[in-house]
């Protein structure tokens, strides 16, 4: 199955009896809409059942009131080889962050691979690799976005265009290899840029042997496209700071899972102080030290949701639509013309929420039922989520 998920296509899928649809934009959280009708993978029709060409679908789906929103966009892992994560000697994490209602993933940095290779012919050819590898395999039928090398001392500008000639779309984090100062940062960060190589920057404490230190000022000077797990991975700069980034910055605000719970708080009610909420976007920066966390997106939203004030259905969009429109990706919006990337969900079994925008808002992550990438069911009742109260079924396949 995963093998097959970039060619394989979906046909005519129909999802109808949708309870509450979630956009993933920002501007439009909800929309007013019942069903989605999908073509080999493409979103061709969104609306009310009546006003929508339901007939000849290879796929009918009851979505039985539950909601639907956009599979979630994990913007910050760090993967190695296939499904496996060296940094935890753990199998199928992937597969099982799919459970959690994650469709795609963007590397931070293959930094884990045993033996990373740190001169600049090694570390070209990892990212290449790393790319060409995830284009070709979904674990799970996620989608991968890997190829994310660690800038080191001694690259020229050659290197990035040779990197972006070979299909390589991300730089790793800026300061988990020896290129630390701001203005060696900025130089590299703008030949990234030049040829379309989109730039994350660590910032806080450090997180593994060999990374270091990142201050505000670093961030500032370097001016990378991603401000890197603001709220640290996992050494937080201080509120302060975090909030000064915020402030002096137009760049993304990352939120991260494997960092400080509190300062994720003031990061994410200072963007929207600042008026700019269409800069956060979330991530886990998983596998780390603190191991991989399968619900940890659906966690961020719980959190900024119940301890952050803030509206569940304008969180999901900090991990769907947010980040889909600042990485340049096709998915995490429903709209005509984006990737059939869903998640399927209802509050959790015996939760004390009235439905599940309450439930989140009181703290507890909803219930997976169903996770479709590209048109095509990729799990049913999630493995990992606590029971859904209602699931989707499939009506029929023609």
């Amino acid at each position: 199955m995963a093998t097959q998920g970039a060619t394989e296509k979906s046909g005519k899928v129909v999802i109808r009896n949708i309870g509450l649809l979630l956009s993933g934009d920002i501007d439009l959280p909800v929309l007013d809409a019942d069903t989605i009708v999908v073509n080999d993978g493409l979103i061709v029709a969104v609306g009310k059942a009546k006003d929508c060409n339901l007939e000849h679908a290879q796929t009918m789906i009851d979505a039985q009131q539950t909601c639907v929103a956009p599979g979630l966009i994990d913007s910050h892992v760090h993967p190695v080889f296939g499904d496996w994560t060296p940094r935890q000697n753990q199998s199928g994490w992937i597969d099982s962050t799919m459970h959690g209602g994650v469709t795609s993933m963007i590397s931070a940095g293959e930094v884990h691979l045993p033996g990373r290779p740190k001169d600049i012919v090694g570390l070209k050819a990892l990212a290449i690799t790393a790319q060409r590898a995830f284009d070709n395999f979904r674990p799970g039928g996620v989608k991968v976005l890997a190829g994310a090398p660690i800038i080191e001392k001694g690259m020229v500008e050659q290197d990035f265009k040779d990197l972006a000639d070979a299909g390589v779309s991300l730089l790793g984090e800026v300061g988990l290899g020896s290129v630390k100062a701001g203005y060696e940062a900025a130089e590299m960060v703008r030949w990234a840029r030049k040829y379309g190589i989109q730039s994350t920057i660590h910032t806080g404490g450090p997180s593994i042997p060999g990374s270091g230190l990142i201050d505000k000022d670093v961030v500032l000077e370097a001016d990378a496209d991603v401000i890197g797990h603001i709220n640290g991975g996992h050494t937080a700069l201080s509120e302060a700071h975090v909030c000064e980034l915020c402030e002096k910055s137009s760049r993304a605000i990352e939120i991260v899972h494997n960092g400080n719970e509190k300062v994720a708080i003031a990061a994410a009610q200072a963007a929207l102080q600042l008026k700019c909420p269409h800069r956060i976007i979330l991530g886990t920066d998983g596998p780390a030290g603190s191991g991989v966390q399968p619900l940890g997106m659906l966690r961020m939203v719980a959190l900024l949701s119940s301890l952050g004030g803030i509206p569940a259905e304008i969180v999901f969009c900090f991990a769907t639509g947010n980040t889909a429109r600042l990485r340049n990706l096709n998915c995490g919006l429903i709209e005509v013309g984006r990737a059939a990337d869903f998640v399927f969900l209802d509050k959790a079994q015996h939760t004390a929420g009235r439905d599940i925008l309450d439930s989140i808002q009181r703290g507890d992550i909803p219930g997976v039922g169903m996770v479709m990438i590209d048109g095509i069911v990729r799990c049913g009742r999630s493995r990992n989520t606590p029971p859904a109260t209602a699931i989707p079924v499939v009506l029929g396949v023609a």
